[in-house]
């Protein structure tokens, strides 16, 4: 590991106001809401159990997106940002395949701004055609932060051009009309760190008061053997405000399988503050926040697993996102869903522990599952997930016994949320579940969204928001809204 300019915490004070996190109340503001990446908001009240697309019914809004969108939309200050391809061609000086972070009004989903990222010059290798921009923003403020699709993570204006005003010290924009974004500072972790992103950069950063983490998406070449760079960092914590790399580590090195997809998680764990990074090897790190210090690693592929190329193999990497619970990290393996089904596994790791904790640090362990894309919830004693052949699973959280499953009857690249007593869960058939929460199945309502759901629904001030491949719906109960007008 190496060390940048590497800074402590600013006081003690400072430390005991982010170990409490980020209260999940109002605005969703980042994946997961919050640092811990727990898809649970114990806050909203009042979200509708069903609605009807086709007609309107408990519909308050829709707009137009991109051709694909995998990026999950997040909710700050009257706002709604989300990444998506620019098929929609909002900007008529900018048209063709493009990443694009879309910006609406809250109340009535009206078309703020969009920005705009050219394609990398290499093509499907390190930028995959048509998929946009992946990375969900984390907003901080009056500026958020992503992963761009050009492997660049990006400080915007939430303001965009709409201020009036070019915000820096980037002031190169192309674009600087009302309908564009305004970025502050960003980071090529292509040209300043040797970075080789796999098919495509899509970590979703998260932060603290002082810096913003992710992963890089360090991978291997287009011929599958090769790591172009294996010193370039895996891991990263840059500077809010100057966007300078405070610390880094390019562990898992020359172990790294594939890509690099997944995103980190943030917080307090046993009383220490933990930024907890998936590697491309299918091991997790824990770092000390403030100087990337390593706390302890965990091997999720058994030992005697084997990687192979294609998805043939037993040995995964991890594209889930960790989430802390009460001193316990949640995690699941998995791969490139092109790669297809295969035997998977899922973990309740102690987070307390430090070193290697491999063979000590697993309080369960599932390999019933597959592999699995999606990020789990924890509430009120019951683990929700959903591996990327379409079980569903109610799990006890201490134990890691199945409470109860349910066939999605599709491939499941999206994640439980948890909301108002309900888990909502979507599939690549673009239905949308709704569960009662519990440890006991009841199915309440199943809606059709008409395209595939690749993401996450989340509800942020009364209102679910839900993302089909092209369009995105805001929810609410006993709103009305004309089927065919669209954003």
């Amino acid at each position: 590991m190496t060390n940048r300019n590497v800074v402590l915490l600013a006081t003690c004070a400072a430390i005991v106001a982010i170990a409490s996190g980020y209260l999940k109340a109002d605005d969703w503001i980042m994946w997961g809401g919050d640092g811990d990446r727990n898809m649970v908001n114990t806050v909203e009240k009042g979200i509708p159990t069903s609605w009807d697309i086709e007609t309107g019914r408990n519909v308050k809004w829709q707009a137009q997106l991109g051709s694909q969108s995998y990026g999950n939309p997040v909710i700050a200050h009257g706002k709604v940002l989300i990444g998506t391809n620019n098929q929609a061609e909002r900007q008529p000086k900018s048209t063709g395949d493009k990443g694009v972070i879309m910006c609406f009004r809250e109340k009535d989903g009206k078309f703020l701004w969009q920005v705009t990222h050219d394609k990398l010059p290499a093509g499907r290798v390190n930028d995959w055609p048509r998929q946009g921009i992946c990375s969900s923003p984390a907003v901080d403020g009056d500026r958020f932060y992503y992963v761009s699709n050009r492997c660049e993570l990006v400080c915007a204006d939430l303001e965009g051009f709409l201020d009036g005003e070019n915000d820096g010290p980037f002031t190169d924009e192309k674009l600087t009309d009302e309908i564009d974004g305004d970025i502050v500072w960003k980071l090529d972790m292509m040209d300043e760190l040797g970075v080789f992103p796999h098919n495509l950069a899509t970590s979703s950063a998260t932060f603290d008061e002082q810096l913003v983490y992710l992963c890089t998406g360090n991978g291997v070449d287009e011929g599958h053997i090769v790591l172009p760079d294996p010193f370039a960092p895996s891991f990263i914590a840059v500077d809010k405000q100057t966007g300078e790399v405070v610390w880094e580590n390019a562990d898992p090195g020359e172990d790294v399988l594939h890509g690099q997809w997944s995103s980190p998680a943030l917080g307090t764990i046993g009383g220490v503050r933990q930024a907890v990074f998936p590697g491309g090897d299918g091991r997790l790190y824990a770092f000390a926040p403030s100087d990337g210090e390593l706390l302890w690693s965990f091997q999720c592929n058994p030992e005697e697993s084997v990687w192979k190329l294609g998805g043939h193999g037993t040995r995964n990497n991890i594209i889930a996102t960790p989430v802390i619970h009460e001193d316990r990290i949640y995690i699941s393996v998995g791969q490139d869903p092109e790669h297809g089904e295969g035997p998977g596994h899922l973990y309740a790791v102690d987070a307390t522990k430090r070193g290697d904790i491999t063979k000590t640090g697993a309080i369960w362990h599932n390999d019933e599952v597959q592999r699995s894309l999606s990020t789990a919830a924890v509430h009120d004693g019951v683990f929700y997930f959903c591996d990327l052949t379409g079980i569903f699973r109610a799990m006890d959280a201490a134990t890691g016994k199945t409470l109860w499953t349910h066939d999605m009857l599709a491939a499941v690249w999206s994640s439980p949320y948890v909301v108002d007593g309900k888990v909502f869960m979507g599939d690549e058939d673009g239905h949308v579940v709704v569960f009662r929460a519990g440890r006991e199945e009841k199915v309440l309502f199943e809606a059709d969204m008409g395209n595939s759901v690749y993401t996450t629904p989340v509800a942020a001030n009364g209102v679910l928001y839900i993302s089909s491949r092209t369009r995105l719906y805001a929810i609410q109960e006993d709103a009305t809204s004309d089927p065919d007008e669209v954003n």
